[in-house]
């Protein structure tokens, strides 16, 4: 079985936040940033999990997309700011 095509539709959603809103808000930080940034948001989301992106027009209810993309800034940039916070602490130690 080759299940390379299942994957969670948060990882789609954070990782266009990132790219379209984060690197703006930290342009001084670094790819390993981002990417913990991804891994610290990712595990406080939900998952969700689908095969095609088609799939979540189905399986949406009216206005869960707006809420999705609500929470996923939200969880994004509250993990930007603790891992911002954790770097800054451990550069001053």
């Amino acid at each position: 079985m080759n299940f390379a095509s299942v994957y969670n539709y948060y990882e789609h959603l954070v990782f266009e936040y990132i790219n379209d809103r984060l690197v703006e808000a930290y342009p001084q930080q670094g790819e390993d940033f981002y990417l913990d940034v991804a891994c610290y948001s990712l595990t406080r989301l939900p998952s969700r999990y689908i095969r095609h992106e088609i799939d979540m027009i189905y399986y949406l209810a009216p206005g869960e997309q707006e809420e999705m993309e609500k929470k996923v800034e939200e969880t994004v940039n509250a993990a930007a700011r603790f891992i911002s916070e954790r770097m800054s602490q451990q550069r001053e130690a």
